[in-house]
């Protein structure tokens, strides 16, 4: 018998949890209101495969409740409540975290209690209590501090109570700890995460003061980057706005430093649960990839039976993850600070090499006038002008056509670049004769012509002292589309980390610092069609990249999640389908991503030899990124063998085929 491993179709309940963060209407001191307006909501959540759904600090009472807390009748009701709250997850999916205080031997404490499988599996105690400004937590409540874990009987029930406790939810660990535990130098979560929690939750009651909540975000946001770890974030609404409080029902679901759902202070049409897929397997990958990361000491999770259940993604998925997002001016300074560590990298390269001179082809696409415009960039950081620095190429063929010449001349022109034109159609058909080649346009007949004209490069470098320059990107590099030797190679390449969706964007964005001629010189070659033009008659371009390899922003888009987390096929696959839906169709997305894995690894070899160029993000040279022996081998499977298996087993439930 032989191993074998059958992959079916994708499911998100492999790997994502989806949780919710719920802002409850609360009636302050009326814990019986309470208690059924978050049943409500639990059923809600639990109607919509919310694994796990987080309820505000203290929202049985109220945060606001203040000295009346200490009620003894209040304090029975709210463990009735948790009890019949616990009593309501029998037979459902869905673990709860429910905010109220407990009594625990002398002591009062600001408490969250998670609920599952029909019982109480653990309540935490807030360890940070504020007492500053608005805040009076040390009136009420102590800190249970380093305090080992105790249990406390509710309804005849031992209860695990202490904050060292984590949660199995659905595949996650989870830990708690409550509003003012992010806020403090020593975060709770620290330790949770340490010990294995891929999730926090914190149930709060925050009130507003200007600028808070953009610190509340930013905190939210570093913490679980920090501790690469999901984080659920529930803070009471605006219903708890008493007296000089104001709440705005702040909630945020955030992974990794990535918000995934928000709902913004005083929302104008609130909704009372933000429900979002956490992606567990990024987290577990960026922390099995981060040989730092803290192990620290171990605390066994309390299980539950809770499972992930959703067929869909409650999750946006970009469909070009290479391009900045926000604002006009989040994105120009992003777009800048790219160019700026491609144009530092490449003032170095010429600094060190003592010859401050860069020569490259310049065709008129988009990849060398980019490598222009950072050689421009790079010129100024070494206080030189840009025409005593940069020396520049146009070497046509039989296939180039006159737009792309054009341009490239005339935007070498208007820059005060100088130019120099070589035709190699000539020298190419008499390279091919020697070889008594045909003629026909093939993979000999293209790559002639690129090794020719980085020849070119690369001796025009040698005759002024310059280096040469590399202009292929990351997505070209991924593919292997390039000419091993020619194309792929050279002294350095600013773009060697460039995507080729970012590639557009980057040099879109580097064009309008320019004279109004350059510019509308650029506008036209974001506009040209991408072609090597290396075959055809030149007239007009016939030889499109795209329609040969496919899509650069499937490939793109593809490549980042591979790359990046590592992701299977199949799972890149259902990605794609969500992110582009309604522009690529399933089979479209199965071919292309078919394409895109046999390419990637048959490629590796070319990937292994690219020279030197700055690491903006991802990069698939071997000295600052990707390891990878050339021999590796692809996934085994296709999308088309997954689609074909999923029809079958569809034609076999229908009856139409035997099981």
């Amino acid at each position: 018998m032989n191993f074998n491993r059958q992959r079916t179709e994708f499911e998100p309940k492999e790997d994502f949890i989806r949780v919710a963060a719920a802002s409850p209407e609360v009636s302050i001191g009326d814990v019986i209101a309470n208690t059924n307006e978050q049943s409500r909501l639990y059923s809600k959540a639990a109607a919509e495969d919310v694994a796990l759904v987080v309820f505000p600090e203290m929202s049985l009472t109220g945060y606001t409740i203040q000295d009346l807390v200490s009620h003894q009748e209040i304090l029975d009701d709210c463990l009735a409540g948790l009890t019949y709250l616990a009593q309501q997850t029998t037979d459902k999916n869905t673990a709860a975290v429910i905010g109220l205080p407990v009594m625990v031997g002398n002591g009062l404490y600001n408490c969250a209690a998670l609920i599952a499988d029909g019982s109480i599996k653990g309540i935490v105690p807030k360890q940070n209590l504020p007492s500053y400004n608005e805040f009076y937590d040390k009136r009420w409540f102590q800190s249970w501090d380093d305090r080992d874990n105790t249990t406390v009987s509710i309804d005849g029930q031992q209860v695990p109570f202490g904050r060292k406790q984590l949660f199995n939810v659905a595949g996650s660990v989870v830990g708690i700890e409550i509003c003012e535990d992010v806020w403090v130098p020593e975060q709770p979560s620290v330790e949770l995460v340490k010990s294995g929690a891929t999730v926090i939750v914190n149930p709060s009651a925050s009130p507003e003061v200007v600028t808070k909540s953009q610190y509340r975000r930013q905190l939210i946001a570093t913490t679980a980057a920090r501790l690469v770890t999901g984080y659920v974030y529930a803070s009471a609404a605006s219903s708890e706005s008493v007296s000089d409080i104001v709440m705005s029902g702040h909630a945020m679901i955030n992974e990794s430093g990535h918000m995934l759902a928000e709902q913004k202070p005083f929302a104008t049409d609130p909704s009372d649960l933000v429900i979002a897929d956490i992606d567990l397997r990024h987290i577990q990958f960026d922390r099995r990839k981060n040989s730092n990361f803290p192990v620290g000491t171990a605390i066994t999770p309390t299980t539950t039976t809770i499972n992930a259940r959703q067929s869909n993604l409650l999750r946006s998925i970009d469909p070009l993850p290479f391009i900045p997002k926000g604002n006009p001016e989040e994105i120009s300074e992003r777009l800048g600070e790219i160019i700026t560590i491609q144009s530092h990298g490449l003032a170095q390269k010429m600094r060190e090499s003592g010859k401050e001179r860069v020569v490259l082809g310049l065709s008129g696409g988009l990849d060398s006038t980019l490598a222009l415009l950072v050689a421009m960039r790079a010129s100024a950081i070494l206080d030189k002008g840009a025409s005593e620095c940069i020396y520049t190429l146009t070497m046509p063929s039989r296939a180039s056509s006159d737009r792309t010449q054009n341009n490239a001349a005339n935007l070498a022109n208007s820059l005060g670049i100088p130019n120099e034109e070589i035709a190699i159609a000539a020298l190419t058909q008499q390279q091919l004769a020697m070889l008594h080649h045909s003629g026909v346009e093939d993979t000999t007949f293209e790559n002639t012509q690129a090794r020719i004209r980085q020849s070119f490069v690369f001796n025009k470098g040698n005759q002024i002292g310059a280096i040469a320059l590399g202009t292929g990107d990351l997505s070209e590099n991924a593919l292997g589309w390039c000419t091993y030797n020619g194309d792929h190679m050279s002294g350095y390449n600013p773009n060697a980390t460039i995507p080729k969706t970012l590639i557009r964007s980057l040099t879109h964005h580097a064009s309008r610092s320019l004279n109004q001629q350059s510019r509308a010189i650029i506008d036209d070659i974001l506009d040209t069609p991408i072609s090597p033009e290396l075959t055809g008659n030149g007239a007009d371009i016939t030889q499109k990249t795209e329609d040969i390899v496919g899509p650069y922003e499937l490939h793109d888009f593809f490549l980042y999640h591979h790359l990046r987390w590592m992701e299977p096929k199949r799972k890149i696959g259902y990605l794609a389908m969500k992110a582009f839906e309604g522009i690529y169709n399933k089979n479209e997305v199965a071919q292309w991503l078919d394409v895109f894995m046999q390419r990637f690894y048959s490629n590796r070899w070319k990937q292994q030899a690219v020279p030197d160029g700055a690491k903006v993000g991802l990069s698939l040279n071997p000295k600052s990124d990707l390891r990878m022996a050339p021999a590796t081998k692809a996934p085994n499977y296709s999308m088309q063998e997954l689609m074909r298996s999923e029809m079958q087993t569809r034609l076999e439930r229908s009856g139409i085929l035997p099981s």
